[in-house]
């Protein structure tokens, strides 16, 4: 076996800029999302059932995306082809979603939704499925062509570049009604400040994806097995080995860390679907329950001010992504991290003053930051040696989709168990990553044989 020799930084600083990009857009959908179907007419209660679709269609595309890219290589690359087709299908969506509003579609209803909710639930999971599409292969590649001692590095590289675009697309929207492009629109309509901002992310997604794709050159199969230590000759025996079987086999990190995957994503979609309604009540004084308030001058402020909370959020994230490979030990920097997060989540609730939420979604920001890097490089060392890295890499992300699809499946409920209050549901979130900080001590971090 090859020496595992180490990269630079701008090595590993290349294999994931184009997630910057990507989280552009990712960035755009979490913040706007919401606001963009409660303007188009959708109830506080049903919100959350937009979100089921994407992570389940991601739990099925994702696992498909491994599979493939594992056997796949040809002049552009191994993972390199799907994160291009990915990218590309992610800006012809970004363009044509914030207009859903304004297609004239008329208020006829099909199944409870008008015809704008409908266009818009159909483009949210093309929008959802394509940027993970162009997410997984970045993981993907770190897990390449990365040595064990870099992975913690690499993937904090990836979390920093990985907060510092949702940095950027959280304040497009503000920073667009600063400029003086119209925050308001009629009733069932998404503002321009809004619309802007998609294309924007679309074209900035498009560019960092093409950096990252002509920057990276991917291992050839041959100096790919030298590098992990795989035998060619057996993996070729093994080659019909198909998802099922791989789960069968699957490490106990696997497992694992995916139990703590699924309180912390689960905590993260609600504050995705809730953080709207939860700071336009308690720092604008206006109910989104109550009909026409979203087209109310105070609502759209709160949706701009939800995007300058998830990029104080992104600040958070940045900053603990540099302390992170500082700890000794990666399960103490796991907790630490979610309950740090827990206790922004909770203080939500109970704070009426926009400026002070910074210091909630500021705290936040280090569960993410440790979301983003922590659960890879455990998995991925656990995996060194393994010739369907991908395929594992594929079914872990149905630990991030599965979570969602139970949290918005129960979102309602759970809402009115609250009083149909929207700040309790951030409350909510943060009991999930106290649950799932306890479950890191399940963790096994030995390599699997």
């Amino acid at each position: 076996m090859s020496a595992k020799r180490n990269l630079g930084f701008w090595e590993m600083f290349n294999l994931s800029f184009g997630f910057f990009g990507v989280q552009i857009a990712y960035a755009l959908q979490s913040a706007n999302i919401s606001r963009i179907f409660a303007t188009l007419g959708a109830d506080p209660h049903s919100l959350s059932f937009f979100w089921i679709l994407p992570p389940l269609l991601g739990m099925i595309v994702q696992p498909l995306i491994g599979k493939y890219s594992d056997r796949t290589w040809c002049k552009m690359g191994r993972r390199k082809p799907y994160l291009l087709v990915g990218a590309i299908i992610a800006v012809l969506v970004m363009v044509f979603l914030p207009n859903a509003g304004s297609l004239h579609f008329g208020a006829r209803l099909f199944l409870g939704l008008n015809m704008a909710m409908w266009f818009g639930l159909f483009s949210l999971i093309f929008l959802d499925t394509s940027i993970n599409v162009a997410m997984q292969p970045f993981k993907m590649m770190v897990g390449d062509m990365v040595n064990e001692e870099q992975k913690t590095t690499a993937y904090s590289i990836q979390s920093f570049l990985c907060n510092a675009g949702s940095l950027m697309g959280y304040i497009f929207p503000i920073f667009f009604t600063w400029i003086g492009i119209a925050n308001e629109a009629g009733v069932g309509e998404v503002p321009d400040s809004v619309k802007y901002s998609f294309y924007t992310g679309a074209a900035i997604l498009i560019l960092c994806v093409l950096y990252t794709f002509f920057k990276v050159k991917e291992m050839p199969p041959r100096e790919y097995a030298e590098f992990h230590g795989i035998d060619l000759q057996a993996k070729e025996e093994k080659k019909g080995e198909g998802l099922f079987s791989l789960l069968k086999k699957a490490p106990e990190a696997f497992w694992t860390v995916g139990l703590v995957q699924f309180f912390c994503w689960a905590a993260f979609l609600y504050m995705w679907n809730y953080t709207n309604g939860a700071i336009a009540l308690n720092c604008w004084g206006v109910d989104a329950a109550v009909e026409g308030a979203t087209a109310s001058a105070e609502y759209q402020a709160a949706g701009n001010w939800v995007g300058v909370l998830f990029a104080i959020q992104a600040i958070g994230s940045i900053l603990w992504a540099t302390i992170i490979p500082r700890f000794k030990n990666i399960r103490t920097a796991y907790v630490v991290s979610l309950l740090i997060g827990a206790v922004g989540f909770a203080s939500v609730m109970f704070i009426h003053n926009q400026y002070a939420l910074f210091v909630s979604y500021f705290l936040i920001g280090f569960a993410w930051a440790a979301m983003l890097a922590l659960p890879f490089s455990l998995l991925t060392n656990a995996l060194e040696g393994s010739p369907y890295m991908g395929s594992y890499l594929g079914l872990f992300n149905c630990t991030i989709c599965l979570p969602q699809i139970v949290a918005a499946a129960t979102g309602g409920a759970v809402l009115r168990l609250v009083g149909d209050s929207q700040p309790a549901m951030l409350l909510m979130a943060g009991v999930y990553l106290v649950m799932g900080a306890c479950c890191v001590y399940f963790i096994n971090t030995k390599k699997t044989n």
